[in-house]
């Protein structure tokens, strides 16, 4: 039996009639009474009597029905599956990105996209860059979001926006502070350091190596997550990317962009051959207009 001799089978089954499965299936009567007489013959058995008027399920076809409906239950959940991708509707989305974005950005993303479709689910994980592809080419994530696109890599990406740099400071540290600061202002002052911490921090570096500054780093953080903490603790200031920097902000911390202005772009990458579906490019319109705000 095939697909289709299976489909004719359990519609004749459920309904209890020729009639009723050609109108379940929107088909002729002819060609279910032909296709179950197909199925029949391959099978070497009969299906279904005739009892007035309707057709009644053999011994057979009772036990050949429990196989039956899982496999027509499956094709039924691929072909929703088929359309909802068309429609853009439903499905999951495996979404990861650095913790910096994960932070704030991407939950308010999908807060914001759960409000009207709420059939959406999401697998979300967080990704460091060392790690980005690895996750791609073994299939654990669909998308991921980050800052610096691997070189020569088989993967297609797009552009969500644009962060930059900026100083976390205590409040009475520099109060009164103007909008933005000068690398500068930071020498004398116990710095935390997060100059290894991938290309936030190579950025930070090269800035301060061409400016020529020395900085009084005390701790030197791995992670946002620590510098951050340290801040808040009264450690000293740290240079971050703005999106840690927002999520971070409690009472008692402020944050400045530098003058000049030190700016990354954030990248949603892919696989060349897993393409986004309609509904991962909704998504991402969605992220985009979170990242990119005036």
């Amino acid at each position: 039996m095939n697909l289709r001799h299976i489909e004719i089978f359990h519609a004749v089954y459920v309904n209890g009639s020729v009639s009723g499965a050609a109108r379940a299936l929107n088909v002729s009567q002819p060609s279910v009474s032909k296709m179950l007489r197909h199925a029949e013959s391959l099978l070497g058995f009969h299906l279904f009597q005739r009892t007035n008027g309707r057709l009644v399920p053999t011994d057979d076809a009772h036990t050949l029905f429990g196989e039956v409906a899982e496999i027509q239950d499956k094709v039924y959940a691929l072909r929703e599956a088929g359309k909802n991708l068309r429609r853009g509707t439903g499905g999951i989305l495996r979404v990861s990105a650095l913790p910096s974005l994960a932070l704030q950005a991407l939950p308010t993303a999908v807060a914001r996209f759960l409000k009207t479709r709420e059939n959406v689910k999401f697998d979300l994980q967080t990704v460091h860059h060392d790690d980005l592809l690895r996750k791609l080419f073994e299939r654990e994530t669909d998308i991921a979001i980050a800052y610096e696109i691997p070189p020569a890599a088989p993967i297609d990406h797009k552009a969500l926006g644009e962060g930059e740099l900026v100083i976390l400071y205590r409040e009475e540290e520099m109060p009164g502070a103007p909008d933005r600061l000068d690398l500068e202002c930071l020498q004398g002052k116990r710095f935390i350091s997060v100059a290894t911490s991938g290309p936030i921090g190579q950025l930070f570096t090269q800035e301060v190596q061409r400016l020529g500054i020395e900085l009084n780093e005390v701790v030197m953080a791995r992670t946002f997550y620590i510098a951050t903490a340290l801040v808040q603790q009264g450690v000293g200031m740290t240079v971050v990317d703005s999106f840690t920097a927002q999520a971070s902000l409690v009472p008692g911390l402020a944050m400045r962009p530098l003058k000049p202005q030190l700016t990354f772009g954030v990248h949603a990458m892919y696989l060349h051959n897993r393409p986004l579906t309609a509904l991962a490019t909704d998504f991402l319109k969605t992220l985009r207009s979170v990242i990119d705000v005036p």
